[in-house]
C-alpha cells in the first residue's frame, strides 16, 4: 500500500512534483534510492522480487505504482514492481508501453501505474482494476492528483486529506521555489485515520482503519507494517531533478538526496536542415 500526490504541468518552475509514502513490512529487504548498478535507473529497489515502486532515468522518464486494495489476490501473479523497471529500460513512449501492459494485465494483482516522459510532456495512467472491467489508458490532465489504493483521484479519506492539506501549503508559495522537505515534514507524517463510515469496505474494518491514514504504522504477527520510505521528487523546467528520500534502515530513520540533470533529447533533422 502506498499513497502518492503529484503535480503535473501546473507550476511555472516545476513541470512535475511528487510526494510518495511507500508502505511495506519493515523487515522486507529493500535498497534505498540509488543508481542501479546494472541499469541507468535511479530509485529504490525491492530485494525480494527485484522491482521498484518508483524510479526514473536521465532521459526524463519516470514511473511509479501503487497496489489496489483487494480482498483476494493471486498467489502466482507476476511481480507488479517489474512494470516500472520494464518501462524505464525500454525505448517505448508511455502510451506504447501502456498498450503492452494492457495485453498482460490479467497476470498481475491489482495495480495503478503512472508512466511519464518529462521531455515529451506526456503522462498516462493505466490500471487493471476493477476486475472484469475493460482496461483503459488515460492521459493524465495537468493539475494536482492523488493516487492511493483505488482508482486515480478516488475520494478516499487519506487522498482527500492529502489533497486538501497540500493545496493549502502549496498556495502559500505561489510561483516561487517549493521547499520539498518542508512538504514531507508537514504532510506525509499525518496519522489521522478515517471515520468508520468513510472506509471502502473491501477488507476487514480493522485493517482498513489502520491503512486509512497518510502515514501508516501497524504491528502485525509478521512484524511492523507501514510507511518505511517517504520520497519528494521535483523536476524543474530546466531539467534539474532532485530525488529526496527519508527511509528506515536498521530501525533508524535516515535521509539523503540524489540530484541530476535530464539529458537533452536530440531531435532528428531532415537532410539539408541545420
Amino acid at each position: 500500500m502506498c499513497i502518492a500526490l503529484f503535480v503535473w504541468q501546473a507550476h511555472p518552475l516545476y513541470p512535475f512534483l511528487l510526494l510518495l509514502n511507500r508502505d511495506e513490512y519493515h523487515n522486507r529487504p529493500t535498497k534505498p534510492v540509488s543508481w542501479w548498478e546494472d541499469y541507468e535507473i535511479l530509485g529504490g529497489r525491492d530485494e525480494v522480487a527485484g522491482g521498484t515502486w518508483l524510479a526514473c532515468t536521465k532521459e526524463g522518464k519516470i514511473a511509479f505504482l501503487t497496489n489496489v486494495l483487494e480482498s483476494r489476490t493471486l498467489p502466482e501473479a507476476r511481480s507488479r514492481g517489474d512494470l516500472p523497471v520494464r518501462f524505464l529500460e525500454s525505448k517505448k513512449s508511455p502510451k506504447e508501453f501502456a498498450k503492452e501492459v494492457v495485453e498482460e494485465a490479467d497476470q498481475y494483482n491489482g495495480f495503478n501505474l503512472i508512466l511519464t516522459d518529462i521531455s515529451a510532456k506526456t503522462m498516462v495512467y493505466v490500471s487493471n482494476r476493477p476486475k472484469g472491467e475493460p482496461i483503459s489508458i488515460k492521459e493524465v490532465s495537468p493539475g494536482i492528483h492523488v493516487l492511493s489504493n483505488a482508482k486515480l483521484d478516488s475520494p478516499w479519506h487519506k487522498t482527500q486529506r492529502l489533497h486538501q492539506n497540500f493545496k493549502e501549503l502549496f498556495g502559500k508559495f505561489g510561483e516561487d521555489e517549493i521547499p520539498m522537505k518542508k512538504f514531507v515534514e508537514g504532510l506525509m507524517k499525518d496519522t489521522v485515520k478515517a471515520d468508520q463510515n468513510r472506509l471502502p469496505n473491501i477488507c476487514s474494518p480493522e485493517w482498513e482503519l489502520s491503512l486509512s491514514s497518510i502515514f501508516v504504522e501497524i504491528e502485525t504477527p509478521l512484524g511492523c507494517y507501514g510507511t518505511r520510505s517517504t520520497i519528494a521528487l521535483s523536476v524543474k523546467a530546466g531539467g534539474e531533478v532532485s530525488f529526496y528520500e527519508k527511509y528506515i534502515e536498521d530501525e533508524k530513520w535516515k535521509e539523503h538526496t540524489v540530484s541530476y540533470l535530464i539529458k537533452k533529447v536530440k531531435k532528428n533533422t531532415k537532410n539539408g536542415d541545420h
